[in-house]
């Protein structure tokens, strides 16, 4: 029997699938949302999220997307893997995500139809365009000097490009190494796992979120402790192994996820290396 069936759910609780319904508002990835919508409305330029693998970054991309749903003087556009071997071909792959036309074969030509582009958009048709990369750890060191070129683009009042990396903090040297780039950062916000509290309201928010309706929690106070020492609090991590313990916890007919049945499937995986 699925577990989802099993504990009347109507959807997967502990996906690990970028699903804006299942975003978490802790107190930290609250703020980073809260102050990335404030620097896109503002046109302040670029934001910067950096934090580790796990940590949510691409659902927070994610659910800032759902912030602005409905309202067309945005245009979002999203880079998600910008690795990308060339200068020409990210300035390539920009012409083509922003839908100019037609081909350059210059990267010289690339930029000016962007500089166009963007003075079209928000100049005279009065919108912001917002680019969000993920997984922006992947950006050369060519690529970034492309990044510092278009945030140049800017009127006495705004930048006509937001820009908005969400990163692992390995791209924090190499940003270090470009000219000006640092001073170009509007916003800069670290991620940082969960504290044991509030892994204990992402297990339960995510439950709930997804149709659990019962009156008591389905894991202990001591599982929860033992979930956030195995997992230190990366998302991603406690999700899978929460996904897990629902398994068990139907094949077993458990009432109630313990620290024990945790501590089970924690020597299972480690047995997996």
């Amino acid at each position: 029997m699925s577990y989802l069936t099993a504990l009347h759910l109507e959807r997967e609780p502990f996906s690990t699938s970028p699903d804006p319904f299942f975003f978490y508002r802790s107190k930290e990835h609250y703020t980073a949302l809260n102050r990335l919508e404030i620097a896109i409305r503002l046109r302040r330029g670029l934001s910067l999220i950096l934090g580790d693998v796990g940590t949510g970054k691409t659902t927070l991309s994610r659910a800032l997307l759902q912030a602005f749903d409905g309202e067309d003087d945005f245009i979002f556009h999203m880079i998600l893997d910008p690795a990308f071997r060339s200068e020409y071909q990210f300035l390539t792959h920009l012409t083509k995500l922003f839908g100019i036309s037609p081909f350059f074969r210059s990267t010289i030509d690339h930029r000016e139809a962007i500089e166009k582009y963007l003075f079209r958009k928000c100049v005279e048709e009065k919108k912001t365009v917002v680019l969000i990369i993920d997984e922006g750890q992947k950006l050369m060191q060519s690529h970034l000097e492309i990044l510092r070129t278009l945030l140049n683009y800017e009127t006495n009042e705004y930048k006509l490009l937001q820009l908005v990396i969400f990163a692992q903090i390995e791209l924090l040297p190499r940003i270090k190494r470009v000219r000006n780039f640092m001073d170009r950062i509007s916003l800069k916000y670290m991620l940082n796992p969960l504290d044991e509290q509030e892994t204990g309201k992402f297990i339960e928010f995510r439950l709930r979120q997804a149709g659990y309706s019962g009156e008591r929690s389905l894991l202990s106070a001591d599982a929860v402790k033992k979930v956030h020492e195995y997992t230190q609090g990366y998302p991603r991590q406690i999700a899978l192994l929460c996904h897990n313990a629902m398994q068990q916890l139907i094949a077993g007919e458990h009432e109630m996820v313990t620290c024990a049945l945790i501590e089970k499937i924690i020597e299972q995986e480690e047995r997996w290396g």
